[in-house]
């Protein structure tokens, strides 16, 4: 039962009551009730699964040795031993990394920088690494005895890749008096320092690298800080007070001694130090002596003017208050742990619902969990000493508020939580947020029934009990399950220091992230990153589905975890190659938890989907088995082939592979979204689905048992099992609904639905006709059913009058309509038709007649066949819609009909003319379904692409038939649809103007007849009507817009002058059609306008916006303009290169006159005269005019192509006037430039005629 805590913390204020919990996480007070509460105890789902890594570290146990230190960090497992080695193995492989003798006696304590170590960078580092451990190499092996040299020690051992994973430094203490700190990848980067007594606990600065500085404390008292130190040396602690140390220590301040380091006590006289802890962020340090838990404030992570902060001491938490504590303050060993709370399990992963996980999230991803820690605030410290439990949130410090403004303040600690439980704790961390996991030593219980035996001064020790693993909800106080109870090898000698926990953080790689695969396929089949990178569970699959080793929980009041060997594994492997193969429990993504001793190892992680099947199933809880193996069919790959590997299908608590206990299907993905029938997560429905319907047949559930086939079942042979067993049992009920509609593979057969016919033809109608309305015929063979429902017709039992449940024919009628319907699926159409025409049914009959196209049958009797659904009285007085609604289905028919050609229209129209008076609604029903292309028979039909434009196409030929009877349409549209009769005014051209100018007249159809008279051309007789008729100033306005015609607009005008509401519209209205002032002029004086300030405004308005745009457009266009004219003139002014060719003899200067040909060459080259083909030289005198085309010309040769002959000499003086000799009274004669450049213009013209001659050619 709770109670609250006798002692309060000295530094700190506790808001929540301290609770004492009792072992089975029950109240005190509820204890009495402990046998009843057995059996349910038994029922709880294990929180936990365990599975023992004990046969994976025999190198570690080689001769005798036993451990005494643990740490699992990353991708690493370091262990120490009372031999003083140390072992580094990979995570999850364990193979051997390292293997290094540091001691002479037992380990005490491990540190590692940095903490938590980095992740493999790729997943190739990780395919790197694992593969060199699988080649084949000699292991490691532990030294042979005690003592062997240094150099025999240790065999000569492969080196260690240089991974990110691997590029860390390992720290340990021994209580030989000496800390060893030493490179995982390089064996001399290696440190050892003497501290003259025993050392219980060291810390590596996260920084080590570079700092070179680590904590440690023991039985001397002092809180020791090491820095610096030389490599490959042993060097003694100048904090012993020995001769040699205060020597080295006085050399080294006056720069004689060789870098052995220097130490600095930062806290000392409060008793032994039993544990020194750095936190994620490196910021404070954490440590615990026999007076209580100290925080300080490390060196790492200053900000500007925090240096004084630097080892300075920020809270003091008292030990725990419990009787026994002075004798065994130095036994009792205080257990802490910073937590990453981004590494926690979820919350909500379980529920307390019948023992049950209802839900199982996904860890973090991996990229939440390379957040460095320095970047999250608040940091969670766990504190597990003696039998109380410490939560402590350690903030940051900062710069003060209000009266300490300005002032920077040192972070502060806050106990949130303090708990108590009866028992000693060896190991603490949070698990979920809210949930702690506590290894719990149990005392034993004083044993006071013989004590005479005892002599006095004699003490006999008792055996230890087992150690517990505990979950504990902080929010309650109360322990969620039963705790497990871990079976460790001689726990009966172990004590409570023994034991150590060890916990990963779950992690998970994205699930974005794409499986590669290459060469290293042949290895193994992936790699997950957990740490530095994982081998996945394919490496070993045939060693991996034949491992042996099973650790379940048992017993009572706590589950007994026990090793166990699985009698289906009797493979031919060999010890060593079992030992290789990687736990499955180690591959899980989860929270992986360790539990330590000296001479076992136990993991325990999450239960997974896998295990939570296996518990249901073997609770028999069938159902819910079923429905989460349903919703995460992954989940079967986590479980073995029952078929095979156990006689029983029913897991047991303890038979089963390995693998079948600790697969972890949050690993799996779904491959394919296809449902596959033959996979092994269907085979596995199918497996428990049957126990789950033979569960319930059993206990006579019938109901229930065929609703569950319906579920559960997916195969024929099942399916025809089952039928068998509910129709031999007469529970026809009970399965008919739930047997498949839809074709199976392989089919089920005909007979199952067979039988069901028949029974129900027999028994029961109703349930006759909705099997067949759900059944598709081809589950069966229709010509047995109609063989069937003949003889019950043929018996006279079921008639026509006869009467069932106060219903005349109602058996008889679900015969027949049955009977036409399977005669349908049996290809007999006529015979079906026969069954409706006896039950009078129009509505299947016409659905008969238009897919079978069977109106040919009642072509004669048209009239007939569209009053079919028309009885005599509604001809009378029935409203035309009621009418149109009751001749849908024919009138749609004969449309399809006549548009395949059957029926043609002077048919229909022939047929009712004799019968009826024009105008009759049955022809404007007819015509009116032509015209709107109507011959669907449900909207849904017409809602895809295909048919919507089908329907459009139809119309369209529909009104080219109604068109060629135009006048005929125009009388019946007129008499019963006047929309329809103006859209067909519109589209059409067939009909006379003159006839339907008159009908409409004769109507007074107003809009009709305006359309018609400016179809005429006489629109003022139009316009007239719409101001005498209709007074619509609006549509007059429109009308004449629409005309565009001035006489109109001057009509409009002089009808409008005396009528103020007609000028009101023409000012609001006519915008810039016509000049307003000519409107305002033409308004009588005196004339009284109401509204014409508005009016007025509005016209303005409007003539203000198009000038508007006017002015915009203008703007744009002379923009354009002047950027086109800027383009054209850069392009004028760019010039054209030449080649000029150079001859050196003279030649005549009047060559320009002899030999030139009249017509441009052919072919044009560069360098020659496009005129007379001549190559250009220096000597050229005449002028060269060059085109932005390319090509170029003599003047005289351009000339030629442009003047007559009889103009040259003209213009040819007239460039002689411009001495070219003459180059400085050229440059200097601004007119003669200005001269030249006119007369060139005049010259070049157009442009280049070559160039214009091709245009004209069509070229380019």
């Amino acid at each position: 039962m709770a109670s609250e805590a006798g002692e309060a913390d000295q530094d700190e204020s506790v808001d929540e009551e301290e609770l004492i919990l009792a072992s089975n996480g029950k109240p005190e007070t509820e204890n009495e009730e402990e046998g009843e509460a057995s059996d349910d105890d038994e029922d709880e789902e294990p929180r936990l699964k365990y599975a023992s890594l004990t046969q994976h570290l025999k190198t570690v146990y080689r001769n005798g040795d036993a451990t005494s230190a643990f740490l699992v960090a990353g991708d690493k497992m370091i262990i120490g031993t009372h031999n003083g080695n140390i072992h580094v193995l990979s995570v999850p492989s364990l193979n051997p990394i390292r293997v290094y003798h540091a001691h002479t006696a037992s380990v005490s304590g491990l540190s590692i920088s940095p903490f938590p170590p980095p992740l493999a960078a790729t997943k190739l580092d990780a395919v790197n690494r694992i593969a060199s451990e699988h080649r084949g190499s000699t292991k490691p092996s532990t030294p042979k005895s005690k003592n062997d040299s240094p150099s025999s020690r240790t065999p000569q051992q492969q080196g260690v890749p240089l991974t990110p994973s691997n590029m860390i430094y390992i720290a340990s203490s021994s209580i030989d008096g000496n800390v060893c700190v030493a490179s995982l990848t390089d064996p001399k980067d290696v440190q050892l320092r003497n501290f003259g007594r025993p050392v219980q606990t060291v810390s590596l600065s996260p920084d080590y690298r570079a700092d070179r500085s680590y904590l440690s404390g023991g039985m001397a008292g002092n809180l020791v800080l090491t820095v610096g130190g030389r490599s490959g040396t042993s060097s003694t602690s100048t904090t012993t007070g020995s001769a040699a140390a205060s020597a080295s220590g006085w050399l080294g301040v006056i720069g004689l001694g060789g870098n052995t380091g220097r130490d600095q006590v930062l806290h000392s006289g409060e008793g032994a130090i039993s544990t020194i802890k750095w936190s994620l962020s490196g910021k404070y340090i954490v440590w615990v002596n026999e007076q209580g838990i100290k925080i300080m404030r490390s060196s790492l992570h200053l900000e500007t003017g925090e240096s004084e902060f630097a080892w300075k001491r920020i809270s003091h938490t008292d030990h725990p208050n419990r009787p026994g504590w002075d004798e065994m303050a130095g036994i009792w060993k205080a257990h802490v742990e910073w937590i990453d709370e981004a590494g926690l399990e979820s919350d909500d992963g379980y529920s307390t619902t019948n023992g049950s996980l209802e839900k199982l999230r996904d860890p973090p991803d991996l990229e939440r969990l390379k957040t460095p820690q320095k970047s999250r605030r608040t940091e969670k410290l766990v504190v597990g000493w003696s039998g109380t439990i410490w939560i402590i949130n350690v903030h940051p410090g900062g710069v003060g508020v209000g009266k300490e403004v300005g002032e920077r303040k040192l972070g502060r600690a806050e106990v949130v939580t303090i708990l108590r439980i009866d028992c000693i704790i060896s190991g603490i961390s949070l698990y979920t947020p809210n949930l702690l996991l506590v290894l719990a030593y149990i005392t034993p219980e004083e044993d006071t029934s013989n004590t005479t035996d005892t002599k006095p001064g004699r003490h006999r020790r008792k055996n230890a009990l087992q150690p517990e693993m505990r979950i504990i909800d902080i929010t309650t106080k109360e322990e969620v399950s039963v705790a497990d109870t871990l079976n460790m090898s001689r726990f009966e000698s172990l004590s409570a220091t023994d034991y150590h926990l060890g916990v990963l953080p779950a992690m998970r790689i994205s699930s974005k992230a794409t499986m590669q695969r290459g060469a290293f396929e042949a290895i193994g089949g992936g790699i997950e990153a957990i740490g530095g990178g994982i081998w996945d569970a394919t490496m070993y699959p045939a060693r991996l589905f034949s491992s042996s080793v099973s650790v379940r929980s048992g017993g009572s009041p706590g589950s007994s975890v026990k090793a166990a060997s699985d009698a289906d594994t009797k493979a031919s492997l060999t010890s060593a190659q079992i030992s290789e193969i990687p736990n499955p429990a180690t591959l899980a993504h989860g929270m992986k938890i360790f539990i330590h001793s000296p001479y076992d190892c136990v993991i325990a992680t999450k239960p997974s989907l896998s295990d939570h099947i296996s518990w249901l199933e073997s609770h028999e809880f069938y159902e819910d088995a079923w429905n989460l193996l349903n919703r995460n069919p992954e989940a079967v790959h986590g479980q073995s082939d029952r078929s095979s590997d156990s006689p029983s299908s029913t897991p047991t608590k303890t038979q089963g592979s390995l693998v079948d206990f600790f697969a972890d299907d949050s690993s799996q993905t779904t491959v394919s979204g296809q449902r596959n029938p033959n996979s092994q997560a269907e085979k596995e429905k199918r497996r428990i689905g049957d126990k789950w319907v033979k569960q319930l047949i059993s206990k006579e559930d019938w109901s229930k048992a065929g609703r569950i086939c319906g579920q559960v079942l997916d195969i024929s042979s099942s399916w025809e099992h089952w039928v068998w067993t509910f129709a031999q049992a007469n529970k026809y009920e009970e399965i008919t609904p739930y047997i498949p509609t839809s074709q199976l593979r392989p089919p089920l057969p005909s007979l199952v639905y067979e039988l069901m016919l028949g029974h129900y033809v027999q028994t029961d109608r109703l349930r006759l006709r909705e099997l067949l309305e759900r059944w598709t015929p081809d589950l069966f063979d229709a010509g047995v059913v109609i063989e069937a429902i003949e003889s019950k017709l043929k018996a006279g039992d079921v008639r026509e009058d006869s009467t069932e449940d106060g219903e005349t024919g109602r058996d008889w009628r679900i015969l027949m309509e049955s009977l036409a319907k399977l005669y349908l699926a049996n290809g007999q159409p006529r015979k079906a038709l026969s069954c409706y025409i006896h039950l009078q049914d129009a509505d299947a009959t016409m659905s008969l007649i238009a897919e079978y196209h069977l109106v040919s049958a009642v072509s004669d009797d048209i009239p007939g066949f569209i009053l079919l659904r028309v009885s005599k009285s509604q001809q009378k007085s029935a409203p035309l819609s009621e009418l149109s609604t009751a001749t849908l289905e024919p009138i749609r028919l004969l449309v399809a009909e006549t548009h395949h050609g059957i029926v043609q229209p002077d048919t229909v129209i022939q047929q009712l003319e004799k019968r009826y008076k024009m105008p009759h609604p049955y022809l404007f029903f007819y015509f009116r379904a032509l015209w709107t292309g109507d011959i669907a028979q449900d909207a849904q039909e017409t809602a895809t692409p295909k048919a919507a434009t089908e329907e459009r196409l139809l119309a369209i030929e529909g009104k080219t038939l109604v068109s060629d009877h135009a006048d005929t349409a125009v009388h019946l549209f007129a008499e019963y649809d006047r929309p329809l009769l103006m859209e067909f005014l519109k589209s059409s051209q067939s009909y006379d103007l003159a006839l339907a100018s008159k009908l409409c007249e004769e109507r007074k159809y107003i809009p009709e007849l305006v359309y018609l008279l400016s179809k005429e051309g006489r629109t003022a007789k139009a316009l007239r009507l719409i101001i005498e008729s209709l007074n619509d100033v609006s549509q007059a306005i429109a009308f004449a817009k629409e005309q565009n015609d001035a006489s109109l607009w001057e009509d409009l005008l002089d009808y409008s002058m005396n009528k103020p509401r007609f000028i009101r519209g023409l000012l609001e209205e006519v915008g810039t059609s016509i000049d307003p002032l000519k409107l305002v002029k033409r308004i009588p004086l005196g004339l009284e306008i109401e509204g014409l300030r508005e009016g007025l405004g509005r016209m303005l308005r409007g003539y203000e916006v198009q000038e508007s745009i006017s002015e915009g457009v203008a703007r744009v266009l002379r923009g354009e303009v002047n950027a086109a004219m800027q383009q054209r003139g850069r392009g004028q002014r760019m010039g054209v290169r030449f080649d000029v060719a150079k001859h050196h003899h003279d030649e005549s200067s009047n060559h320009l006159d002899s030999k030139k040909p009249k017509n441009p060459p052919k072919k044009i080259r560069p360098g020659y005269c496009v005129g007379c083909g001549e190559m250009f030289t220096e000597h050229d005198k005449a002028y060269l005019i060059a085109f932005p085309c390319a090509h170029i010309f003599h003047l005289p040769c351009l000339l030629k192509s442009g003047k007559p002959d009889s103009d040259l000499p003209d213009v040819l003086s007239t460039f002689d006037t411009l001495d070219p000799d003459d180059e400085g009274g050229y440059d200097r004669s601004i007119g003669q430039k200005v001269d030249h450049a006119a007369l060139l213009r005049t010259i070049v013209g157009e442009g280049c005629p070559v160039a214009e001659h091709h245009m004209d050619d069509g070229v380019g």
